[in-house]
């Protein structure tokens, strides 16, 4: 059974590109929200594996909700680079980063595990 994600975003475009994306790399896309509250409600009701979380989402920051995902392997995405969230980053319960630019390189399937 593939490994599952859900993918926490404000851009509905980035939504559709990373479901198509991770769908083709082989994992389970089980749900898309649109901020950190429907994240974590999603999260509460589908239990994914991986969650693929926006820094900026309208009710909060990504980074401050990152370890609410209970035991979902989560990473951070963003237009900024690691640098520029610097030690938030470290300290905000993710597995790591990847830019949204970045979101077909390798690093990704790193980060969340084989599908």
């Amino acid at each position: 059974m593939p490994r599952s994600v859900l993918v926490v975003d404000d851009s509905a475009a980035f939504r559709a590109t990373a479901r198509v994306l991770l769908s083709a790399r082989g994992y389970e896309v089980v749900g898309v929200a649109d901020s950190v509250a429907g994240g974590l409600a999603a999260a509460r009701e589908l239990r994914p594996d991986c969650v693929l979380l926006d820094v900026n989402l309208p009710d909060g920051d990504g980074l401050s909700a990152a370890g609410a995902f209970g035991d979902a392997a989560v990473v951070v995405v963003s237009t900024l680079d690691a640098d520029e969230l610097g030690d938030a980053l470290a300290g905000s319960g993710a597995r790591g980063f990847v830019g949204k630019a970045e979101l077909a390189s390798p690093r990704l399937v790193e980060l969340l595990g084989p599908p």
